[in-house]
């Protein structure tokens, strides 16, 4: 489970007699005089600023178990499906109850619905733009923790799945660690090897054979950039071992960084490889960053047609090409726009960028019913 914080489990594990260490103290302080001068029965409203998908699960899930151990009921009001857009400003759920016993969790279950609708949204984003691509969440290093790393890949699954129903999308298909991997109907995570095994075989192909003796019955997917030699050390290891190749059970992962050019390319030789497949590509309008992603160093679009060339004029044309490295939804908006031939993206770049976005606001619109609420949020009050 998530890592604990001054010897308390994470907010989604929270027991009732915790809670009160990590809540904003006001809220806490409000819960005491709530209690010396009497409760009343609220409703809040939560909603974002921004568009996201829904994501509530963790949330609901959480407040139902503190509800228990109090002894208490709250009244949840979805007003969207789970996974459904929703535009900013939008209530997301209403929740009533006992003022008492609502408010000194707004703190934490607030924390678990505003980053996961964004990292959503922009899994489903990414889904939608490349359909036929597989994706592979490589969320959990880049989390403050394993608290954080559940939330995303929760998120992940959602828009996933948001995107296969809208899209027709692949989507993802699994994630990098066995603790959630459950959300993508999995008992555990995918992975075959890092920079770091390379480093210590000696070589790419050595690494290769390390991998299959170790683990035969999977599949192999090989890192190809710790060298510099992208094109030469996934033709090696296809040659080393082409029965996987012939069975489709080969796949070479590029995440050469924005650093150098891929193996046998340059500035002129990236424009040459995207006149052949995309001619229009670079003649219309792109920014600095989209040229980058298409024609520059790192893994670009041009390095990916290069690669799939490579390939298939050996032979292995059933080899699948793995992209990482930076793939969020700008690039993976302009890998669609020439339709570069990526099988597998990995990634963890669907976390938000803009933390800022991320923040989910609770406001109280009635007091036993009665509707009340500050001005300027007339717009949270439930409609009839």
């Amino acid at each position: 489970m998530s890592e604990a914080v001054n010897g308390l489990p994470p907010s989604s594990k929270l027991r009732d007699d915790q809670i009160g260490r990590l809540t904003d103290k006001y809220f806490w302080r409000t819960k005491e005089t709530v209690g010396r001068f009497g409760d009343r029965r609220v409703t809040y409203a939560v909603f974002m600023r921004r568009p996201v998908l829904f994501t509530p699960r963790l949330m609901v899930d959480w407040l139902q178990g503190v509800a228990r151990e109090r002894g208490v009921e709250f009244d949840l009001k979805l007003c969207f499906e789970e996974g459904d857009r929703v535009g900013g400003g939008e209530p997301l759920v209403y929740i009533s109850g006992s003022f008492y016993h609502l408010v000194d969790l707004e703190t934490l279950y607030l924390q678990l619905l505003g980053a996961p609708c964004v990292a959503a949204y922009n899994a489903y984003v990414m889904c939608c733009d490349l359909p036929k691509t597989a994706f592979i969440a490589f969320d959990a290093r880049h989390c403050a923790g394993s608290e954080m790393a559940e939330l995303m890949a929760y998120a992940a699954s959602v828009g996933s799945k948001a995107a296969q129903k809208h899209a027709g999308a692949v989507g993802f298909i699994g994630n990098a660690t066995d603790a959630t991997a459950h959300y993508f109907g999995a008992d555990k995570g995918l992975g075959t090897m890092p920079h770091a095994l390379i480093g210590y075989a000696g070589s790419t192909l050595r690494a290769a054979e390390m991998f299959h003796e170790t683990f035969p019955e999977e599949n192999l997917t090989v890192l190809i950039d710790y060298y510099g030699q992208e094109v030469s050390d996934s033709l090696a290891v296809c040659r080393r071992f082409p029965e996987l190749a012939a069975a489709g059970r080969l796949s070479v992962r590029v995440d050469t960084h924005g650093g150098r050019f891929v193996e046998g390319l340059d500035t002129q030789a990236s424009y040459e490889v995207l006149e052949r497949h995309s001619p229009m590509a670079v003649k219309q309008y792109r920014t600095e960053h989209e040229l980058k992603y298409l024609v520059g160093t790192g893994v670009s679009a041009a390095s990916i047609f290069h690669l799939r060339e490579r390939l298939d004029a050996a032979g292995f044309n059933r080899v699948k090409i793995v992209a990482s490295s930076g793939f969020g939804t700008t690039k993976c908006e302009v890998m669609a726009s020439v339709s570069a031939p990526i099988d597998v993206v990995g990634t963890g770049s669907y976390l938000p960028e803009n933390w800022a976005e991320t923040y989910a606001t609770a406001d109280i619109v009635a007091y036993d019913d009665e509707p009340v609420v500050k001005v300027g949020r007339e717009f949270l009050l439930e409609r009839s």
